[in-house]
């Protein structure tokens, strides 16, 4: 019989290559909630000694379980407070048409996250712009102007939530 988790309670995950216990799966979420949080300060936190932490930290590094760092930025900061999520859907659909929709995206700074997805539409873009104005000119001058580009719609981001 499986054992059923209490709201609140951490339960060890299975991965591919080996079980995640529960020191593992909380170390995961400490440098989620903050990557550079020391190996000291962790093992403070989940009652181990900083040597287990470090090691677990890089097994879990090795095994591609943690693939990289990242510092989150604020973007009302660097003057791009307007968050959009843009639907796209392309008018053709073959390999050699995805991969240079793909490529056109890489270039365009505006474009924070592009998702590959099911349904109506085939990408789902987080574009990052200062105002309307700044959007409406990435959307004239540039997305729009993205071979193969097929019908846009924008949803403009009120708050985030989680």
């Amino acid at each position: 019989m499986r054992k059923r988790a209490v709201k609140g309670e951490i339960t060890p995950l299975q991965t591919r290559e080996f079980l995640l216990d529960d020191k593992d799966v909380l170390i995961l979420k400490l440098l989620q909630h903050n990557a550079r949080i020391s190996v000291k300060e962790i093992a403070d936190k989940i009652h181990l000694s900083p040597t287990p932490v470090h090691e677990r930290i890089k097994r879990l590094e090795e095994s591609g379980i943690i693939k990289q760092y990242a510092a989150l930025l604020e973007p009302t900061k660097l003057n791009k407070g307007l968050m959009v999520i843009c639907y796209v859907s392309l008018r053709q659909h073959d390999k050699n048409a995805g991969l240079k929709f793909i490529k056109a995206i890489n270039e365009l700074p505006e474009v924070t996250e592009c998702y590959s997805i099911s349904g109506e539409f085939d990408f789902m873009l987080k574009v990052f712009a200062a105002d309307m104005a700044d959007f409406y000119n990435f959307h004239v001058n540039k997305l729009s102007q993205v071979e193969n580009m097929g019908h846009v719609q924008s949803i403009f981001v009120m708050g985030v939530v989680k």
